[in-house]
């Protein structure tokens, strides 16, 4: 039985390892294609089609330009910088969209000069990444609409009131809309206000539709971290992977919030009016993903009015951010079966972090309280192993005498451990009891915003990527780039291979060898997993190793 178990926690290890190589992401490259062509981007005007503005309006100059046998008037694109202490936006007022949004206190890299964290990916496309339109009979054809804007440009300082940004158009319907977007000095949410006036002498109904659209993230950005559209619906989260969007994908129900997830960062839509609504989600041929959420019919008679309310989330991942919104957009945090362990681990990090002010010295704690936590039973597993080591001249015995009848060797040996009162499994409970703490660190260092780019001492500058020390030209086996010396991984290993030392030999020899093989092992495997979750496994070992020395002194 204790030979099946350690083959088993082997083969369980070499399988996180085998996925670790295939799909765990290339950590230390600099910023992508993408990201580089995001920052140098030109933005490019979409012509519109059919478009009705209020008369008079600023943004139309009289000038025309001929196309075929149509007459289009040339646009200028007025485009509305708006800058808080969090992020820096571009908005347009083609569309009412936004075409850049980024974040202040987030760069791509480690390197404090790197280029801001964007989360408009949208390259040269023509599209829009955020839009809320009103879809009726005499606005199937999509038409963009040129809006006007209250504002020029504007600067939020810490302290400042929130300051609201209009968006003003008639459609060739004969409906008003007005979008109102309410930003504030000190926090990433923005109220968004609708307000739809029928201007003509027929009842109109339709639906507001708002759509979400970004480049699909890059494969193997982040471990465990979330990349696709996500939704809300009937209070349950779904995640939809980019791969799955290439059909287009259709959802109905009480929608509480539709969002678009790229590993540590999110954009989301969330309607105040939770009524019954759908959701279509497609990859578009331009390459984009799509999510779209329609709400419920409207329906305005000949000078009625409506109005509906909306919050956008435009921010970090940050469990704390969207507990405060109060909208379950805390629910898109989702680390899996491991989430009744893993929560309580990062509020604990995030306890100790309020102190000591470095997530290094955080885990170093949570390890420390871990292992008190479960001290008892890993003294006990402990001596359990002691009491095994004193059975293994009986135990050999008993294998030579009935070596060629394996049952009725297998009877002998339970009957020996009930004689002495000794659990056979004992000595792997040290081990089985970390497996749940150790895949719930995991999706933390991989999932986790506070972990990104969380420096330790010296070289760890980043817990939630591998330890490098100095960079190498040459590859390493079985080593992800950037390529060096793993230092943490190897003291790792090392105080795996002095914990083994410690430990009661089995007596069998299958068994004995495998062992021998489990701090190589576990080295190789480790070499790619974020420094954090090493630092755990090197603490969580010393602090095991100290056990150990103290059980064998007291014998």
């Amino acid at each position: 039985m204790e030979k099946r178990m350690i083959l088993a926690l082997v083969l369980s290890f070499f399988v996180l390892m085998a996925w670790s190589f295939l799909f765990g992401p290339k950590q230390g490259q600099g910023p992508s294609k993408k990201e580089e062509t995001i920052e140098k981007r030109k933005i490019t005007t979409p012509e519109p089609v059919g478009i009705a503005t209020p008369s008079p309006s600023p943004a139309i100059p009289s000038e025309i330009a001929q196309k075929g046998d149509r007459i289009i008037p040339k646009i200028e694109e007025k485009e509305i910088m708006v800058e808080t202490p969090l992020y820096m936006a571009i908005f347009s007022n083609i569309g009412a969209t936004i075409k850049s949004f980024k974040l202040k206190k987030y760069h791509l890299t480690t390197d404090p000069d790197s280029p801001l964290v964007e989360l408009v990916s949208m390259e040269n496309s023509v599209e829009d990444f955020f839009q809320i339109n009103f879809d009726h009979q005499s606005n199937m054809n999509h038409e963009k609409i040129i809006y006007e804007v209250n504002e020029e440009s504007f600067r939020l300082d810490p302290g400042s009131p929130p300051r609201d940004l209009t968006f003003s158009a008639i459609t060739s319907g004969g409906v008003s809309i007005n979008q109102t977007f309410r930003i504030y000095p000190d926090k990433y949410p923005i109220d968004l206000l609708i307000s739809l006036s029928n201007n003509s002498d027929k009842r109109v109904e339709g639906n507001l539709k708002a759509h979400l659209k970004n480049l699909p993230p890059e494969k193997k950005k982040s471990y465990y971290a979330f990349s696709g559209m996500a939704l809300l619906l009937d209070d349950e989260l779904k995640e939809i992977k980019p791969k799955k969007m290439e059909e287009d994908k259709y959802l109905s129900g009480r929608i509480g919030w539709m969002a678009y997830e790229s590993g540590h960062f999110m954009t989301a839509i969330i309607p105040d009016d939770q009524s019954k609504g759908s959701f279509q989600g497609r990859l578009l041929p331009s390459g984009l993903l799509e999510g779209n959420y329609i709400a419920p019919p409207i329906s305005l008679e000949s000078h009625g009015q409506t109005l509906s309310s909306y919050t956008l989330y435009m921010g970090p991942r940050d469990l704390s951010f969207l507990k405060q919104l109060g909208k379950k957009l805390d629910l898109a945090i989702n680390f899996g079966w491991t989430d009744i362990i893993a929560k309580p681990l990062l509020y604990t990090l995030r306890f100790f972090n309020q102190y000591v002010k470095n997530y290094g010295i955080s885990i170093i704690l949570l390890t420390i309280l871990i292992k008190i936590l479960f001290w008892p039973l890993t003294h006990k597993s402990y001596k359990s192993m002691k009491e095994m080591q004193k059975l293994q001249p009986l135990m050999a015995k008993l294998r030579e005498k009935y070596k060629d009848d394996k049952q009725q060797m297998n009877k002998e040996l339970m009957a020996l451990y009930k004689t002495y009162k000794v659990n056979p499994m004992g000595g792997c409970l040290p081990m089985i009891i970390q497996i749940p703490v150790f895949f719930a660190l995991f999706r933390i260092l991989g999932n986790s915003i506070e972990l990104r780019h969380a420096p330790f001492l010296w070289w760890i500058n980043d817990l939630s990527a591998p330890d490098r020390l100095f960079n190498f030209t040459f590859q390493i086996p079985f080593m992800s780039p950037p390529y060096g010396i793993p230092v943490l991984t190897l003291m790792m290993g090392a105080s795996m291979f002095i914990q083994q030392k410690m430990t009661p030999t089995p007596g069998d020899p299958t068994q004995a060898k495998m062992m021998m093989f489990l701090p190589v092992i576990f080295t190789v495997m480790f070499i790619n997993f974020p420094s954090g979750l090493v630092l755990y496994w090197l603490i969580n070992n010393i602090l095991s190793i100290g056990q150990q020395y103290r059980i064998k002194r007291a014998a």
